[in-house]
């Protein structure tokens, strides 16, 4: 038979579910979707994925932007992905813009990137600009992106933010 704490907690979960403060169905982690169309990016969890990247992929928030916010020795490790990858041939030696737009002032080419996932939706997916994607998951290519790579060139960015107003992503 069902014991009496069992009883209780399962019509207690019963209410938070019907109050709706606890959803029916836990969510394990974001839904991405392309910035190109709107589909779904098929971005999951990868067994090489360290924990700050599992940790974004659960819960959409980068734990580099405040850490590379607040240390600007810590940022510069984006900024070596950020050359490395060669973004700075679209976006300059320092992601003022070049041939490809700035992407540390307050003029954003998508709304979506006052978010961390937003603008991680599109470095990975890429966009209808001429901007190719650039996970390793997106284009089926290990060689390319992984996702701590493109958390930690985003830390950066945001830690290079030259525009004004408010920054959402240290919310």
């Amino acid at each position: 038979m069902f014991s009496n704490k069992a009883v209780k907690a399962t019509l207690f979960g019963s209410l938070l579910v019907l109050a709706g403060l606890m959803p029916l169905q836990a969510s394990a982690a974001c839904e991405f979707v392309s910035t190109k169309d709107g589909s779904p990016l098929p971005i999951k969890i990868a067994e090489d994925d360290t924990p700050e990247a599992k940790e974004f992929l659960t819960t959409c928030v980068n734990p580099y932007t405040k850490l590379y916010v607040a240390d600007p020795e810590q940022a510069k490790k984006g900024k070596r992905k950020f050359g490395y990858y060669s973004c700075t041939q679209c976006h300059g030696g320092n992601a003022g813009g070049q041939t490809g737009p700035s992407i540390i002032d307050d003029r954003w080419q998508y709304a979506k990137h006052d978010t961390d996932k937003g603008l991680f939706e599109t470095i990975a997916g890429g966009t209808n600009m001429g901007m190719m994607g650039w996970h390793k998951q997106v284009t089926n290519n290990p060689e390319m992106v992984p996702t701590d790579d493109i958390l930690k060139i985003i830390g950066w960015l945001r830690a290079s933010y030259q525009g004004s107003g408010d920054k959402p992503w240290l919310k």
